[in-house]
């Protein structure tokens, strides 16, 4: 994620010096880096200026460097996709700073994956800058009523109102999308800059059909309509479990860890009831109580967490490092053992955890484990105060579980002594 913040500029330019080493240190034929378009100068957002000073850095080192500068990205998964579909599903009205008007263009991402293959392929783009865009050039207004149309909405009335800071703007985008504030202050702030290309130079060394806008949107609305996002920003970045998780030993953890877990068994076998669990979340919500996970969604993301509006990739298989809602994968063993690290804003470090366990023929135990590590007397507060829900919103889970599966209950759901049940 690209945040528009100087610790994170700093942290950028140090991961482009270490790159830059470590390529020369091993001897790589080259680096293809792929940065923003428009012109660098004093005046500039932050982001834009970073990511050119990223390729001057790149460029100082001894591999030779190809940089392509693209404008918006349209493709399912994306995060400026993203943002534009939720803005615009949700506000008929929209209320927008004058440099909405801006100029940029888009490009789809599938022409970039083909300029990208290309480039490796194409020697002579050694050590060049290309510019990469679509056919169309257009306003970010134009960009919103393009969706409009291409998802069979009314359109959009745009009011144009200054002062609207991009800090305030992103914060608004908050609530409203899956994108955090700081990534979309990110991209609300690079909306004030010029982004067209300058030239195509590049079309006639990898020459390729152009997609228009109204056909990027038109094929990542189809691709997210059906279920066949492949990758998502919110899925980027390097998942870290803390250790106590990871060794799952209390003592390592240096303070006490609170569980919760409930069971209940069932006809049937772990297998066949796998499928239940890897829908979970998302579109198909968490089998009961959805409006205590929406309330406690919406009282994340006032809090400056994910909420529940990430939803997930994929609304049947689950990997590692998917998020879901406001947790991210952290183990998933099919058929037997799914696990969910808490993203939340929370006094503490939070596992959901699931597992299937085959007792006897055709019988098969379900326990659901909600374990805390508290940060101090904040963590043990909230724990004890939410511990009463726990009950109330497991059972109700495991028993619409168990009716959606069709199987029979055979005992249960009730509070049950983990470690006795899966070594029993």
């Amino acid at each position: 994620m690209k945040a528009a913040v100087p610790q994170q500029e700093n942290l950028d330019l140090q991961a482009a010096r270490s790159m830059s080493l470590a390529a020369g240190r091993e001897g790589l034929d080259r680096i293809i880096y792929l940065s923003d378009l428009g012109d660098d100068h004093a005046r500039a957002s932050r982001h834009l200026q970073s990511r050119a000073r990223v390729g001057r850095i790149l460029q100082a080192g001894r591999t030779p460097v190809t940089i392509l500068r693209s404008s918006v990205i349209l493709g399912s998964g994306s995060a400026a996709f993203e943002l534009i579909r939720h803005l615009v599903q949700r506000l008929p009205v929209m209320f927008a700073p004058r440099w909405v008007d801006t100029l940029s263009q888009p490009i789809a991402v599938q022409n970039v994956l083909e300029y990208l293959a290309g480039c490796l392929e194409k020697p002579e783009t050694t050590g060049r800058t290309f510019d990469i865009g679509g056919p169309d050039v257009v306003t970010y207004a134009d960009l919103f009523r393009i969706y409009a149309r291409e998802a069979g909405l009314r359109r959009r009335i745009i009011i144009r109102v200054p002062g609207l800071t991009s800090k305030f703007l992103a914060r608004f985008a908050h609530f409203l999308t899956p994108v955090p504030a700081s990534l979309a202050e990110t991209l609300i702030e690079s909306m004030r800059d010029k982004a067209v290309c300058r030239d195509q130079e590049i079309n006639k060394i990898i020459p390729q059909e152009l997609a228009s806008c109204s056909q990027a949107m038109s094929l990542a609305l189809h691709t997210v309509h059906q279920d066949q996002v492949q990758t998502c920003w919110m899925d980027a970045g390097q998942l870290q479990a803390p250790e106590w998780i990871i060794q799952e030993d209390q003592n390592s953890a240096g303070s006490r860890i609170l569980e919760y877990t409930q069971t209940v068994e069932l006809e049937g076998t772990a297998d066949r009831l796998w499928p239940l669990l890897e829908e979970i979340g998302g579109s198909r919500g968490w089998y009961g109580m959805d409006f205590l996970w929406r309330i406690r969604g919406d009282l994340d993301r006032l809090a400056g967490g994910p909420g529940l509006r990430r939803g997930r990739r994929d609304q049947s298989r689950l990997l590692v490092g998917d998020a879901l809602d406001f947790w991210r994968v952290l183990r998933c063993e099919p058929p037997h053992v799914l696990v969910l690290l808490s993203e939340m804003n929370l006094p503490g470090e939070a596992v959901l955890e699931f597992r299937l366990v085959n007792t006897e023929q055709d019988r098969v135990r379900l326990l659901q484990i909600a374990r805390l590590k508290p940060y101090g007397l904040p963590g043990l507060v909230y724990w004890y105060l939410t511990y009463p829900l726990h009950g109330l919103v497991f059972r109700s889970m495991l028993l619409n579980m168990a009716r959606r599966s069709g199987r029979r209950v055979l005992s249960g759901p009730h509070a049950v002594d983990r470690d006795r049940l899966i070594s029993g």
